[in-house]
């Protein structure tokens, strides 16, 4: 009896041990290969190059979006078109693209939102002729907001998608 309570009380702490475990956000390349800390872009090596956020990312520009939408408007199309410059400039350039959303919903679908956002800039830029192997994506949701005020001004502020340079 002794032994039966032992091991519903072990399985049970390591249930929720493990139930209680948070997972390391996933990044999506264009070939849709899910990678980790082992994958080749690691967001701690691509700050040191720069992002679109900061300005420090080779002149690109942040893609800004409508409340709920992942549609590029007439402006972000401006911004895409001059990314799109800089790379073919740039040939060896690759980049990640990061999807983020304001902190208004829930976590799954602003998670859900930025990945929409990241993916349609992908293959916008795609479709302007840049190669898949220099493009992968990655979802923030509302993790990694620039404004956190709670105002339409930092909310707007919030819905992009930013570059970051993975490698030069």
């Amino acid at each position: 009896m002794l032994r039966k309570l032992s091991f519903v009380i072990v399985s049970f702490s390591l249930a929720v041990g493990f139930a209680g475990c948070k997972s390391a956000p996933k990044t999506e390349d264009a070939g849709g290969d899910v990678g980790g800390a082992n994958s080749e872009l690691n967001a701690g090596d691509a700050n040191t190059m720069g992002d679109s956020d900061s300005g420090k990312a080779m002149g690109m520009q942040t893609i800004y979006f409508k409340y709920d939408s992942f549609e590029i408007d007439a402006e972000g199309k401006t911004a895409l078109k001059t990314n799109v410059e800089i790379l073919k400039a740039n040939p060896t350039v690759k980049i990640q693209i990061e999807g983020h959303c304001d902190q208004r919903g829930g976590i799954q679908y602003n998670i859900a939102l930025g990945e929409k956002r990241a993916n349609t800039v992908r293959d916008a830029i795609k479709k302007a002729g840049i190669s898949s192997d220099r493009l992968a994506t990655i979802s923030y949701g509302k993790e990694r907001l620039v404004d956190t005020a709670m105002t339409e001004e930092a909310f707007a502020k919030n819905r992009r998608a930013n570059f970051v340079i993975t490698s030069k």
